[in-house]
């Protein structure tokens, strides 16, 4: 039974039906909240938290139950009210306290619970975890174990996405100086902006190994153990990792690509200025349209909208701002956004995602076009672009997939300044770069091959070397 519970309801749940779906377990147990009032808690007698639930949140994107809880959330319609519900691990009765709560709720405010079947069997919740730490528990109840130096996040979830709870746990594991590591069964995948979150080792995806008995990192099929408080890669020689044969296993080509691009820009810090135009531009190019939806966390709730993801920026200056941009389910597609303000002005750091299933090609042409608006109308500094064989649903299985294939690069206009404009147009490359307007001060697009071939790599990174030189 997964340690996570979710109530979709049609209805808010307000504070009463929140206190009666707690008071479910039964009436010995104490309410309090955390988090500034953004969680409630239901505590035993001693003050450990059992079953942390996060404010309710109403998602009106269409298609997010569906995407992060698989096809047993069902067609859930939009608006529908989110309200998820965390059992403490190693707590007797917690993941069935979890799992009422829930019911209670779905009850009350009519609706469904995802799992479906949530709390079928009482004697499924697990009893006695040593090794998870009560009090770091209770201050981010998506932190199971912590050591001295990494904090382990237990997730059994279809799709583990970067919900409210994995965020604050990340960045409290970041404020201390310590690694996360985020623990699941191999029929798991990571959503892309978990995907990206886990940058820079010890952090690390860890998968349970059930036919090897053992675990292996996600990302890189490296077979782990637990040491020193954290799980290191095994050396079965020096200097060598073994890799664990699950994740070598099913590594056929199923017709499915994703393309990625990611750029940045760089725009003057004016009071006029709306943020989040150079993705919409991006996302209008191949899809035809805008994002669908956006957030500061999965699921995504909010309807697209440049004026609001400009109002928050603002009121976080000058903290940088951390956005999910999702697409229609028709379309996947999928990006984060972070915007900074640098001695520079505005930058805009964009990574996305769309996903194409077989049959369905993804419109390479329209990449030169794309990378002139971006050069024209919102200051880019650099653009990559490239193709992988890779899920149409964007999200990222536990074994082992091929790399992404650079597609092309663009270079914006002071960039090419920087590099000299003779030098950027004269390139080793066998295609000669797309000048992209102005003439006066254009910027250049390098097609680099259609994705199909990894040399196209090869072609990249003589691409770089030239542009490093000074010219």
């Amino acid at each position: 039974m997964t340690k996570d519970v979710i109530a979709l309801t049609e209805r808010m749940p307000d504070v009463w039906s929140l206190v009666a779906g707690l008071f479910a377990g039964g009436p010995e147990l104490d309410v309090r909240s955390a988090g500034e009032g953004a969680v409630i808690q239901l505590c035993d007698e001693a003050g450990r938290p059992l079953v942390s639930v996060e404010a309710p949140l109403l998602v009106r994107v269409a298609g997010e139950a569906a995407r992060l809880l698989g096809p047993e959330a069902g067609d859930t319609g939009v608006p529908v009210w989110w309200t998820e519900a965390r059992a403490a691990t190693g707590v007797e009765r917690a993941e069935l306290l979890a799992a009422s709560f829930a019911r209670r709720l779905a009850r009350l405010c009519g609706g469904s619970v995802w799992p479906s079947d949530a709390a079928a069997d009482a004697g499924a919740a697990r009893s006695g975890a040593d090794a998870a730490s009560a009090a770091p528990a209770a201050a981010q109840p998506a932190v199971d174990v912590l050591t001295e130096r990494t904090a382990v996040v237990l997730q059994d979830r279809p799709v583990v996405a970067m919900t409210a709870w994995l965020s604050d746990a990340i960045r409290a594991a970041a404020a201390s100086d310590r690694a996360v590591q985020i623990v699941t069964p191999a029929t798991s995948r990571l959503s892309l902006p978990t995907r990206l979150s886990l940058t820079g080792l010890p952090s690390r995806w860890v998968v349970r190994d059930d036919e090897g008995g053992g675990y292996y990192d996600g990302l890189s099929g490296a077979v782990l153990r637990w040491h020193d408080g954290g799980f290191t890669p095994v050396e079965a020689e020096p200097e060598r990792t073994p890799v664990a044969p699950a994740f070598l296993e099913g590594a056929e080509d199923t017709g499915e690509r994703q393309l990625a691009l990611s750029f940045r820009t760089v725009q003057p810090a004016e009071e006029r200025l709306v943020l989040g135009g150079p993705l919409e531009a991006a996302w209008t190019a191949v899809t035809g349209g805008p994002p669908e939806g956006w957030s500061t966390a999965e699921p995504v709730n909010l309807p697209w909208s440049c004026e609001a993801l400009t109002a928050l920026a603002r009121d976080r200056a000058p903290e940088s701002t951390w956005v999910i941009a999702v697409g229609r389910a028709d379309r996947p597609a999928i990006a984060t956004l972070r915007v900074e303000r640098t001695a520079r002005g505005v930058e805009q750091d964009v990574t996305v995602a769309f996903g194409y299933g077989p049959g369905e090609k993804p419109p390479l042409d329209a990449l030169p076009d794309l990378a002139a608006t971006l050069v024209t109308e919102h200051r880019l500094q650099s653009l990559l672009v490239q193709l992988r064989a890779a899920r149409r649903d964007l999200s990222l299985p536990a074994r082992l997939e091929p790399p992404a294939v650079p597609v092309g690069f663009a270079l914006g206009a002071d960039e090419t300044q920087d590099v000299g404009l003779t030098f950027a147009r004269r390139t080793p490359l066998p295609a000669r770069p797309v000048p992209l307007r102005p003439a006066a001060r254009p910027g250049f697009y390098y097609p680099l091959g259609d994705g199909s071939s990894p040399s196209s790599w090869a072609l990249f990174e003589q691409l770089m070397r030239h542009l490093r030189q000074p010219g």
